[in-house]
């Protein structure tokens, strides 16, 4: 069995400021922002595009994002105005590549 790492002052203090960061986007300003469907809003957040189209609607049909689709938008802006400076294996640990790894795991199950 492992055990879990502890934690220091510094990661406590890392775990702070990520917790009372304001990180969110609206998904209008998203939208104006980079040329993307309603579809590809609905990737970013794992909502449906029916549940991104109510937060562009009016009136009754409007349907607020919550804090986790805001900071969703906000990451992937993030990523799509510095992916360029992430270094790739920094990048590959926060995103590995799925398409890798289902092959490595075909691999090893036909050996």
């Amino acid at each position: 069995m492992t055990h879990p790492r502890p934690l220091g002052e510094r990661e406590l203090a890392l775990i702070n400021l990520y917790a009372h960061c304001q990180l969110g986007l609206s998904p209008r300003r998203f939208y104006t922002k980079w040329d993307v469907t309603y579809e590809n809003i609905a990737d970013i957040c794992s909502r449906s595009p029916a549940t991104v189209r109510r937060w562009f609607g009016s009136d009754r049909n409007y349907r607020a994002p919550s804090s986790c689709d805001l900071r969703h938008l906000a990451l992937m802006d993030f990523l799509l105005e510095h992916r360029e400076e992430i270094p790739t294996e920094l990048f590959n640990l926060l995103c590995p590549d799925s398409r890798s790894e289902k092959s490595s795991n075909q691999t090893d199950k036909s050996t």
